[in-house]
């Protein structure tokens, strides 16, 4: 899943070329009722922006994961919409990146996406039950 306002984060997802999983941008309305990644941007200074706020409303559940995009000249708000989504709901932050990011960035977040473990996911699903 990702949402992207200027295309910097299109083209970031586009780049990982995880073909088992197409991705899907987000819109108004989607709903997911599987495990994901959510990719993201920050806005302004250093907010969530609303159309991401808006998805997780209704998709949280499945949320397992947050990447988000930055500009490292908003200093300490680089990229802290992933620090809020996170805090928010209890997922880890698998990396911050750039603009579209740089292939070091693409990397790494193709090997943490591989080493995922879903199990986590179970627990957490189980403790909100509880």
């Amino acid at each position: 899943m990702f949402d992207s306002k200027t295309g910097n984060v299109r083209r970031f997802f586009h780049k990982l070329g995880l073909t088992e999983n197409k991705g899907i941008e987000l819109k108004t309305g989607l709903k997911v009722y599987e495990p994901y990644i959510l990719l993201t941007y920050t806005t302004g200074m250093g907010q969530v922006p609303q159309t991401t706020l808006d998805f997780l409303k209704s998709n949280h559940i499945n949320l397992y994961a947050v990447v988000a995009s930055g500009n490292k000249n908003w200093g300490q708000n680089f990229a802290l919409s992933a620090n809020k989504i996170s805090n928010m709901y209890g997922v880890p932050i698998l990396h911050k990146f750039e603009m579209s990011g740089m292939p070091e960035d693409v990397e790494i977040v193709r090997e943490r996406v591989r080493n995922i473990s879903y199990e986590t996911h179970r627990i957490k699903q189980r403790s909100d039950t509880a």
